[in-house]
């Protein structure tokens, strides 16, 4: 030993102890959360590139990375496969939405339709309220877009979201469509949930049931009915939620039957 102590820093500087990971994330998050709501990263600005942020914040690219992925669920930033991340429109921040891969069990798609029956009664109640002619006939189309397709064998997934579109454009409150990108693709949960050995007479009589449900929503919207249009929605809503509910008694019983014989 030369007499030194082995444990004090050059030209007088100390260190504090480094903080754990998930802390040096975070205090990343912070830091360029303040750069962007202060207006010195703008709309449309390219974050700098991940080796810049391990440089500059001495972190891991496993931290900037987690950073970025906290800024894009905040709303702050949006990624560019191969790109690069960058600072998102202050008017699209605060948009969340379903995500299909989140939804991990039936029981999951269950309580999205439960969300979708307490607001959708009351959009097509407002939309028979509020509808002017052009909303009127913008729901009429709809309605004959998904008839044509059923009989036309088609899935009609994409008439059948126009439908709802529709009205919920009809009740004349722009927070009604938003609640349409909040749901994305779990507004209609038969394009992300295939019953299994569903063959096509099955389905295809299924949707000619919806085609009836959407003939009464749209009859009760053109008579200006607010009530009738609320029991409508309500029982077309109710009658998913029986299907998909009637699913996972059907999928129980063929886990249990596959339990027993593996014994």
């Amino acid at each position: 030993m030369d007499g030194r102590n082995s444990g004090a820093m050059p030209h007088g500087i100390e260190l504090a102890p480094l903080a754990p990971p998930a802390n040096l994330t975070a205090e990343l998050v912070r830091r360029l959360a303040a750069e962007i709501r202060a207006g010195r990263l703008k709309p449309g600005d390219r974050l700098p590139t991940e080796q810049a942020l391990m440089r500059q914040a001495g972190v891991s690219r496993t931290v900037v990375r987690e950073a970025v992925a906290a800024l894009r669920a905040e709303g702050l930033v949006l990624t560019r496969q191969g790109v690069g991340a960058f600072v998102a429109d202050p008017s699209g921040r605060g948009q969340v939405r379903i995500d299909p891969g989140e939804m991990r069990s039936l029981q999951d798609v269950l309580q999205v339709i439960e969300l979708r029956i307490a607001l959708e009664t009351e959009a097509a109640g407002l939309a028979a309220e509020r509808r002017d002619a052009e909303a009127l006939q913008r729901v009429q189309q709809a309605a004959a877009d998904f008839d044509a397709a059923v009989e036309a064998g088609e899935a009609a997934v994409t008439q059948d979201l126009d439908f709802h579109r529709a009205i919920f454009a009809a009740t004349g409150n722009s927070f009604f469509p938003r609640f349409l990108e909040f749901l994305g693709p779990m507004l209609i949960p038969r394009q992300t949930v295939r019953p299994p050995l569903e063959d096509p007479e099955a389905r295809t009589a299924y949707l000619r049931r919806v085609r009836e449900e959407h003939a009464r929503i749209t009859a009760a919207i053109t008579a200006a009915n607010a009530a009738a249009a609320r029991d409508a929605m309500r029982r077309h809503l109710s009658a998913s939620r029986d299907r998909y509910a009637g699913l996972a008694g059907r999928l129980e019983a063929l886990d249990a039957a596959a339990s027993a014989s593996g014994r």
